[in-house]
């Protein structure tokens, strides 16, 4: 399956609002989470139904639901009845080739993201799908499959370390946009790192395949630009934007999340140049090279063409050459052979092509 542009062809020609699951499958079955906290209260499970949390629903404090699994449609189908998901959002929470963006309604806002990890065994950036809907007393989280950035987050609501507890749900969704944005920036300074490692070899290695090394850390960088880029574009509209879902109060974590986005995303561009100059550099240092070996080369084959004419004049089958029956002839063949030689080489030193 295609990184940058995932196969559609199953939703083809189907009505918009239509519920195509377009992805790779990751979990065998999906699994619901579901945490109910305040200041004081903690309760923590896992549900087999979505109508066991309509009872959640009509409590205070802040109700998150967390669904890993995002392949079964039935489940996503029976979301939108809970939660009122208009047909198109499904459709776009179903289509993890989705790009990142915001939507705002009535009763919730539904951002959809990126979470990026790199796959130290693929050596490759792997994104995976992620969906927060923020609405009047819940959050809904939906993920592609189990393992996350969301533990930090998790840990502060069950430790009663931070501000989680004790603020309202719009909190809780900046701390999970919050963990992603750091991941970004987690992932890009690893990717810097192999960056600048290959500087290194560029310089100071022979090593054959570099060009397939930059080309591949290019193509990572690209892919995570296009993961990541986008989410300044989401945050920057949601600020502009007349959602009364997130309280004034909170509006100013989420500019600060801004400029963690803006970072980030500077970072790849300053990256990306690099490895395009590194590119550069690594094909100049082989055309030095080669010009090199050339250079070498013809410096060999200008001392030798004129003693290949000389031994080509003697060397000819002609019965009568005078020189031929002189008793030193073959000595003085060699002084001439020598003296040309050192000549041309003290030339080549002098005109600094040796």
């Amino acid at each position: 399956m295609a990184r940058f542009i995932k196969d559609r062809s199953n939703a083809k020609g189907l009505a918009p609002g239509s519920l195509v699951f377009i992805g790779k499958q990751k979990m065998e079955q999906p699994v619901l989470q579901l945490i109910d906290y305040d200041s004081e209260r903690l309760s923590e499970k896992e549900i087999d139904s979505l109508n066991e949390i309509k009872p959640n629903l009509t409590e205070e404090g802040v109700t998150w639901l967390n669904i890993y699994g995002l392949h079964e449609i039935e489940l996503i189908r029976e979301l939108g009845h809970v939660f009122s998901i208009p047909s198109l959002l499904l459709e776009d929470i179903l289509n993890t080739d989705q790009r990142p963006k915001v939507e705002c309604y009535d009763d919730f806002d539904a951002f959809i993201l990126k979470m990026i990890r790199f796959d130290e065994s693929l050596q490759k950036m792997i994104a995976e799908q992620v969906t927060l809907i923020l609405g009047k007393n819940y959050v809904v989280t939906i993920q592609e499959r189990k393992g996350d950035v969301f533990a930090p987050v998790r840990n502060r609501i069950r430790q009663k370390k931070g501000r989680v507890r004790l603020n309202d749900n719009d909190y809780l969704v900046y701390a999970l946009i919050d963990t992603i944005a750091d991941n970004y920036s987690v992932v890009v300074e690893t990717l810097g790192k192999k960056i600048d490692d290959l500087e290194n070899k560029i310089f100071h290695s022979k090593e054959k395949g570099l060009t397939e090394e930059i080309y591949k850390l290019k193509t990572e960088l690209n892919y995570l630009r296009k993961s990541i880029r986008p989410v300044k574009e989401v945050i920057t509209g949601y600020l502009k934007s007349e959602s009364s879902l997130f309280q004034e109060k909170n509006k100013v974590f989420l500019k600060d999340l801004n400029d963690l986005v803006t970072q980030s995303t500077e970072a790849i561009e300053l990256y990306n140049n690099l490895v395009s100059d590194q590119l550069n550099i690594y094909n100049t240092n082989m055309s030095n090279s080669l010009n090199q070996v050339m250079k070498v080369l013809t410096i060999f084959a200008s001392i030798f063409i004129p003693l290949t004419f000389l031994a080509g004049i003697y060397g000819m089958n002609f019965q009568y050459i005078p020189e031929l029956s002189f008793k030193y002839s073959y000595p003085i063949f060699w002084g001439i052979v020598i003296v040309i030689g050192i000549g041309l080489i003290i030339y080549f030193k002098k005109k600094e092509w040796l």
